[in-house]
């Protein structure tokens, strides 16, 4: 089963700053630019532990960083190369933009920063994919640690996190059935994440049953939709 993954962001254009060239005789000189960038959300709250990747349009390799507590770092780029901005989120990158460092020629290099100032809404909802379950019963697939292990280190990453863990059901069987199921395979990934070391306070579980479907029933591929594991963030 592999339930869509709801993802949604929104994005707004950036424009760096106008760099400085200095002529220099040093031997040494820098042919990289200096980027500073800043990450906000649409109200302009700054959004620390979110990490920006670069990712070059000559050789695919990529640079990133992790905003601090001002939402805030600063990375160096080859110059004479096209980047591809990318916002990491849970499992998943989304493409937000694209910064270009002209080429350097004879002794000129970048004395000033290129500034980049993203603005973003992260995701308040997304399904654990690959996250199953026996049939009919609580108990988790060995499959499926390798996404709770990854929803682990996201939570490490996002300290500051608290999140609701839903159990959703399909309509096969009764409704108090399958909200009792709902309920115990949430507190079965809850109590997998508590194992790992995350806080307690910072995980809820809840059951949802087969009230909320995002799909047919009445087809296999809908119901299987339908089984599914949400993170919700908590504000």
């Amino acid at each position: 089963m592999k339930p869509t993954l709801l993802l949604f962001l929104s994005y707004i254009a950036f424009i760096p700053v106008l760099v400085a060239q200095t002529a220099v005789q040093n031997a040494s000189i820098p042919k990289d630019a200096p980027i500073n960038v800043t990450v906000t959300d649409f109200k302009n709250n700054v959004k620390s532990n979110e990490i920006i990747v670069f990712k070059s349009g000559v050789n695919q390799k990529e640079y990133q960083g992790l905003t601090n507590d001002s939402g805030k770092f600063t990375v160096r780029l080859p110059a004479g190369d096209k980047y591809e901005i990318f916002i990491l989120g849970f499992k998943d990158s989304t493409s937000y933009n694209m910064l270009e460092i002209p080429a350097l020629t004879g002794n000129a290099y970048y004395k000033n920063p290129f500034k980049v100032d993203i603005q973003f809404q992260p995701a308040k909802t997304f399904v654990l994919e690959d996250c199953n379950f026996e049939t009919g019963k609580a108990s988790l697939e060995e499959s499926s640690y390798a996404v709770l292990d990854e929803l682990v280190a996201y939570l490490v990453r996002k300290d500051d996190q608290k999140i609701e863990l839903g159990g959703h059901t399909d309509n096969v069987g009764s409704a108090a059935s399958n909200l009792k199921l709902s309920l115990d395979r949430a507190n079965t990934v809850r109590a997998y994440l508590l194992t790992k070391g995350i806080d307690p306070d910072r995980v809820t579980a809840r059951g949802y049953g087969m009230t909320v479907p995002v799909a047919d029933n009445k087809t296999e591929e809908g119901r299987g939709q339908n089984r599914r594991t949400e993170v919700k963030i908590l504000e």
